[in-house]
């Protein structure tokens, strides 16, 4: 048994699908596999029921998945405090991003971050929240930016900036020659909202629920891009956060600002409590903060 075993049980664990882990494993699915059965022999019991359909874990694998995930956390530390023996803002450092964030906020970020740290290895691996908490969680992240939620709590958080919601209409909307609006004029409005799994869906939610507006149940958006093009289509109205309202200009859409209360997220850095490399965040986070202020 060796520790690329337990990530190849992880992933499975949290893909349930061999090609999917063997992806994230930079694997072939024959070789992920093979080093499962060869797990199961090893340790004398079955993990998985396998099925043409999907990846069951049975009660042992389930077992051996969370205990995997303590192991693969204490071996993140020791690497940490390897690392932390040198400079400080060297080596490789793996960045969780969320989608809604991602394509907005890397091309701001990681010129200057190159820049003012040359030594440090910057890799970006864009996830949804949950997905990133958990591998924030098992060590397979070193920290990640998200925007705040509960399922961030759980971590140290470094607040970076707050991004701001704009309202996307179409050009044929009532409110399209309007350049700002009260927040209380949503009520009774329908909002197009991206599907489960988003963050954004929890503020866009956390939100309408406040004003009385709802979601239009007839449309559900995967990425930001699909849902401004449902938007630009004539298909509903939606909040989209302001960095993403920058980039790909939409002849067929207006972004409304509003007055107050200006609806926005609050987007941090997370990290694990107890690292031993919580200087290097702290930096990190610092460096973000000074680039994202110097945009305003």
């Amino acid at each position: 048994m060796n520790i690329r075993d337990l990530e190849y049980l992880i992933a499975l664990a949290d893909f349930k699908h061999f090609r999917k882990a063997a992806d994230a494993c930079n694997v072939s699915q024959p070789t992920l596999s093979g080093q499962i059965r060869k797990l199961e022999d090893e340790l004398g019991t079955i993990l998985l029921e396998r099925t043409s359909r999907k990846v069951l874990f049975t009660q042992a694998g389930l077992v051996l998945v969370e205990q995997a995930k303590s192991v693969l956390r204490e071996v993140k530390i020791l690497k940490e405090m390897a690392s932390n023996q040198g400079k400080e803002m060297s080596g490789p450092i793996l960045i969780g991003l969320i989608p809604t964030l991602g394509p907005y906020l890397s091309p701001l970020i990681l010129p200057q971050l190159k820049k003012r740290f040359p030594e440090l290895d910057i890799y970006i691996y864009e996830l949804q929240t949950s997905v990133l908490v958990e591998q924030l969680e098992s060590g397979q992240l070193d920290c990640g930016i998200v925007a705040f939620t509960p399922a961030s709590e759980n971590f140290i958080e470094v607040p970076l900036f707050n991004e701001k919601m704009r309202l996307a209409v179409p050009n044929s909307h009532p409110w399209a020659k309007m350049d700002c609006l009260a927040l209380n004029q949503l009520r009774d409005q329908e909002l197009l909202m991206l599907d489960s799994g988003h963050c954004l869906r929890t503020h866009a939610m956390s939100y309408c629920t406040s004003i009385g507006a709802k979601e239009n149940p007839r449309f559900k958006a995967s990425s930001l891009e699909t849902l401004r093009n449902m938007v630009a289509a004539d298909v509903g109205i939606a909040l989209i956060p302001e960095l993403a309202t920058q980039v790909n200009p939409n002849p067929n859409l207006t972004y409304l600002t509003f007055t107050d209360p200006e609806p926005y997220r609050a987007v941090g850095l997370i990290y694990r409590p107890g690292t031993p490399l919580r200087q290097r965040y702290e930096q990190l986070a610092k460096a973000i903060k000074e680039i994202m202020d110097g945009q305003q």
